[in-house]
Order: C-alpha cells, then structure tokens, then sequence
C-alpha cells in the first residue's frame, strides 16, 4: 500500500503516525512545514515534499493554499493509494482539492484532530460548508473520542473509526507519588483556560499546605499566569519549568498524583492519557470527551477515576479530592490505558480496513461468499 501523509511534518503528532505506519506501508510525507529531523529515518528525502509555510490552525492560511499546484503535481508522481490527511480544515482541504482538480486516483482518509471538528465549523458557515465537503470527500476517517465521531457523521462523514491517539508505549511506575503533587502540560494559551488551572489548584492549596503544582509548556498567557500565581501568594507552591523534553516530561508524570487540563475544547488528549498511564488522577473539565474518557462518572463516588471540575463550585474541589482512592483511581487509569489507549493495535485495525476499502468489488463480493 502506498500511503501519502499530509499534515504537519514538524509536529510530533504527524510523527507519531509515521513511526506507526513506516513498517508496514510504503511511506510518503507531504509537510505544510518543513520536516522534524526524526523523519529522516522514516521517510526517505526523496519521497517527501515541503511546502515550507506557516500556517495558523484558526485559519487564514492564504499562503498553505497558494501551495496547492506544486503538492498536486507531486501527488500526480506519486500516484498513491491513499491520502492521508491530518487536520482536517488545512491539510484536509489540500488533499480534497487535489484530488477532485488533478483527478487523482488516491482516495482520502482523514484524521480529525478536535478543533477542526470542534471549534473551526462553528466560527462562520463558510468554514462549515468547506468541513463538510472535505469530510465527504474522506472514505474513512478517524476520531479520537465517541462525541467527535458524532459531529463528524453530523458534518457529512460517511464512516469513521473512533480510537484514541494513544501511547506507542506504557511507561515504567515510577516511585510512590507524593499525595498533593499537581502536573498541568497543555499549552499556556486561551482555549487551554491555564488561568483556571491556577485558581483550581488555588483552592486545594488554600487548605492543604502541602499541595504543590507544576506548571510546563509555554505561551502567550505565561507572564500573566505567573501575575496570577504572585496575587494569590503561591509563588512558592507553583513552579513553571517551561518546554520539557520527552524524559523531563516522563519524570513529572512520575511524581505528580494529579494532572490538571481544563481546556474550553478538547477531544480526548494526548496528554490526558500519557498522565494516567503514568497513574495520575486527572482534574478535567466538563466536556463530553473527558466524561467519556473517565466512563461517565461525575467523580464524586470513591472509585472514580477522575474529577470532572465545577468551575463554579472550586471550594468543593478539595474535599472532592480528599473523598477518591487516589491511589486505586491511579492504578485504574493506567490499567484502562493498557487496555484501550495503545496506538498501535489501533493502528493496525485503521490499516485493515483500508485494505478492505481498496479491494475491487468483485473481489469483495469474493470474500463475502467465502
């Protein structure tokens, strides 16, 4: 199978999917950006294409599209199997348009990321219209959480596979977690709310002295963040360490007993499962996936998993925390990631099914008898 990766070669994300599908398909890359230097033992130079812009995820991106010709031309040389496009709003739009304008003979696979699904198809109808018609124009489609799936099928997608964006890997346990230990990672920029991870964490410090946080990523909201931390008189209990590797990152999960991530929109994160495997307890805010990520519950009973966080009501937090396992919460998290939320057997599913999606029909038709 000849598979073309359209989306953002300098993300890790991206690269996560070419590590996961490198072994097992003929590998082709083309990158709105440029390329991450781990690409170069994945896709050879000569099978990759970089378009060398800057495009911005909330749209806008006049300059991605003025790419369109040379990628089109290059994806005619390639004469790939499948398209398989990351972000559906940008690179979605690229493999779309590609194809219907120089008839190409690769069908599209798409994978939804949360805000092009989410957020981008209800800031104007134009943004809702062009969703739509790249979702159309997917054969298949992936999602990482059940109430994704459900707006992509209201948007037009025909089939879509739900799986989590999991770990390629478990990590080791670390040592015993420290009780009131707190970790947030999500980037320090408003549709991650980092603001209300302060006052959460804000109030569980106010009558538990222990408590301590640590804060790392960065972004536009990091000077009036530490404003924030300096008011509330907790410049010694909240400590921001900036951007951290992979093994730096792996080491806070480690310590910390609970993860905070109260985004204003979000599917099922990344970052989210990487905490519970590392058997953190997870503070999330009330969005369909995270209800759905922690099976429902509204974590108040004493085998939650998680805390669903009412902004509204932050003085209950601390006795809400107090009342879980946390411990026993922990262990489940990362149980239920064993299970559920490892990348490569759902990836082996995703490329099952699109071997099935190429059979001719006659040869289906076969196999149905058989």
């Amino acid at each position: 199978m000849k598979l073309v990766l359209i989306g953002d070669g300098q993300s890790p994300h991206l690269l996560k999917w070419a590590r996961a599908l490198a072994p097992k398909v003929e590998l082709w890359a083309a990158s709105s950006r440029g390329f991450a230097p781990e690409f170069d033992a994945l896709v050879p130079p000569e099978r990759r294409y970089a378009m060398n812009t800057d495009p911005a995820h909330g749209g806008g991106n006049i300059g991605l599209l003025k790419q369109l010709p040379g990628l089109a031309r290059w994806l005619v040389q390639v004469d790939a199997d499948w398209l398989h496009a990351h972000y559906l709003t940008s690179h979605g739009t690229l493999a779309w348009v590609a194809k219907r304008g120089w008839r190409l003979r690769a069908r599209i696979c798409g994978s939804a990321w949360g805000s092009d699904i989410l957020v981008t198809p209800q800031r104007s109808w134009p943004y809702r219209w062009l969703t739509t018609q790249v979702l159309k124009a997917c054969t298949l489609c992936t999602s990482d959480s059940l109430h994704m799936t459900a707006r992509m099928k209201d948007l037009g997608a025909a089939e879509v596979m739900t799986f989590p964006f999991g770990l390629e890997a478990m990590p080791k346990l670390g040592p015993q977690k420290l009780p009131w230990t707190f970790f947030a990672n999500r980037g320090l920029e408003p549709i991650y709310r980092p603001e209300r991870v302060i006052a959460a964490f804000a109030a569980v410090a106010a009558q538990q002295p222990s408590a301590r946080l640590v804060v790392a990523n960065d972004g536009s909201l990091l000077a009036a963040l530490q404003q924030q931390v300096l008011a509330l008189g907790l410049t010694d209990r909240v400590t921001f360490v900036g951007r951290l590797d992979a093994r730096s990152q792996a080491s806070q999960y480690a310590r910390a007993r609970w993860y905070v991530s109260l985004p204003e929109s979000d599917s099922v994160s990344v970052s989210v499962l990487e905490a519970m495997a590392h058997a953190c307890v997870p503070l999330l805010s009330d969005l369909p996936a995270n209800r759905e990520l922690l099976g429902g519950v509204d974590a108040v009973a004493g085998d939650a998993r998680g805390v669903i966080v009412d902004l509204a009501a932050l003085d209950q937090l601390p006795a809400r925390l107090a009342a879980l396992d946390a411990e026993a919460a922990g262990l489940a998290n990362r149980a239920w990631v064993a299970q559920h939320g490892l990348f490569a057997p759902a990836v082996q599913r995703f490329l099952a099914r699109l071997t099935e999606l190429a059979q001719p029909a006659e040869l289906a038709e076969l196999d149905v008898l058989r």
